[in-house]
């Protein structure tokens, strides 16, 4: 057991020093606030607070675990040894910066609580983010300091035995579009028509056609390929489907069709499926709970998953309610326009709400890469996409973390601007299992 001494034992201080002592470093912590209690420790020890008590090993302490909601912070971003950091608390501090009061920052998206320019969607942009200013916003961040931590614990206590975790990969699909012409109502199939034949689109004409007609599979029906890709490569996988009433942002199948009902039952057998919830779901509990009680109805089970469609949430609103329905995961942390760790760590963590002070049962998982991002929005080619994911997952595996990528069912279907992409899926399974 590490005994940590620090003046004021807060709920920041509990939920920050958990996270990266116990969950990335697999150190079993407990706290105290009595001076005689840590002198009298002879296990392994440091103190965080302002000044040291002796010759111990210390942390100087930053004012932000000690205080409550949200106030101007100053970022000043400087170097230890070759890495970006800030907090500096001087040369008297074993660590020259306050890891534990940057990594809060970075974790709780403290920055997005501040005033910031939104993008279309009301999305927070990753261009506002002191990650992406500061350039480390495809690296986990908050993973390497707590490493490099590690060995300078290792140096202080090398008899105490300390435990590793293992890299680990998980893939998710989002289901926007389960089918490109199939299962969708008579008057969007008419009017498909007559917008391609009005375009001069031939070739979608033919393929309405004959997809509609059963001469051709539809093309976006790549979910068996999906789930023998799964077993080939022992993927643990998930799927998100949206299910919402159709408005300009949501155009998936209706939830009411049979033949869509039946392959989300399907998924249930093969894998874990979450929900997608939809475009305007992001500031209405109402329409939220509507559409997670429409997908239990489908699979006959409790839905605990849930990725924001478009990514679109706003903290803390967003995973309040998401709290509120008891959805205990969510897979939403990322950006639309920029691979990368948003929260700057690949390890899973609690969300804490800074409204509240509070850490809550929401577990969110951050995902690393995007197909859309590569191919839409960094416009690479499928062999660049395949570079840049063999880069963070090199950064994610250097830190024995949790690789996360999302994917659409889309993207394996080669399929208009997918032409080229369809190979993608199956050669990133391939190296990010090595």
């Amino acid at each position: 057991m590490l005994l940590i001494y620090t003046h004021k034992i807060t709920p920041r201080v509990r939920y920050t020093f958990k996270h990266i002592i116990t969950r990335v470093l697999q150190i079993p912590i407990s706290f105290t606030n009595k001076v005689e209690e840590f002198v009298a420790h002879n296990g392994p020890k440091f103190s965080y607070t302002k000044v040291a008590l002796g010759k111990e090993f210390f942390i100087k302490s930053h004012d932000l675990l000690f205080q409550q909601g949200i106030r101007d912070v100053e970022i000043h971003m400087q170097k230890w040894k070759g890495v970006p950091c800030f907090f500096l608390q001087g040369d008297k501090s074993n660590i020259p910066f306050d890891i534990f009061s940057a990594s809060f920052y970075l974790i709780t998206r403290y920055e997005e609580y501040l005033p910031h320019i939104k993008d279309k969607h009301g999305r927070f942009e990753a261009a506002e983010s002191i990650a992406f200013k500061y350039k480390f916003l495809e690296k986990p961040l908050i993973d390497i300091w707590s490493y490099m931590f590690l060995e300078e614990l290792k140096q202080r206590f090398p008899e105490y035995e300390y435990s590793s975790r293992k890299y680990s990969f998980i893939s998710t699909i989002d289901v926007d579009n389960a089918f490109a012409y199939k299962h969708k109502s008579f008057v969007r199939t008419v009017g498909g028509f007559f917008k391609d034949a009005y375009q001069l689109k031939v070739f979608n004409l033919w393929d309405r056609f004959s997809i509609r007609f059963n001469i051709k599979k539809d093309p976006f029906d790549t979910f068996q390929k999906i789930i023998d890709l799964k077993k080939q490569h022992d993927i643990r996988t998930l799927f998100f489907f949206l299910i919402a009433d159709y408005t300009t942002f949501d155009t998936n199948v209706s939830a009411s069709k049979t033949k869509f009902k039946l392959l989300i039952k399907n998924m249930v057998d093969y894998a874990r499926v979450g929900l997608h919830p939809s475009y305007y779901t992001m500031n209405d509990l109402a329409m939220l709970k509507k559409e997670k009680e429409r997908l239990e109805a489908i699979t006959n089970m409790p839905i605990k998953r849930s990725r924001q469609h478009y990514l679109r949430f706003s903290l803390p609103d967003t995973y309040q309610k998401l709290i509120d329905l008891e959805i205990e995961e969510d897979y939403s942390m990322g950006y639309a326009s920029h691979a990368g760790f948003r929260a700057s760590t690949c390890t899973p963590f609690y969300f804490y709400d800074i409204d509240f002070e509070i850490q809550t049962p929401l577990k969110v998982f951050p995902f690393a890469v995007m197909d859309t991002t590569l191919n839409d929005y960094m416009k690479l080619t499928p062999k660049q996409a395949l570079g840049k994911i063999r880069d963070l997952k090199n950064e994610v595996k250097r830190v024995n973390g949790v690789f996360i990528t999302l994917f659409h069912n889309e993207s394996l279907s080669g399929y208009q601007r997918w032409r080229g992409w369809s190979r993608l899926y199956d050669s990133m399974l391939k190296i990010v299992k090595a």
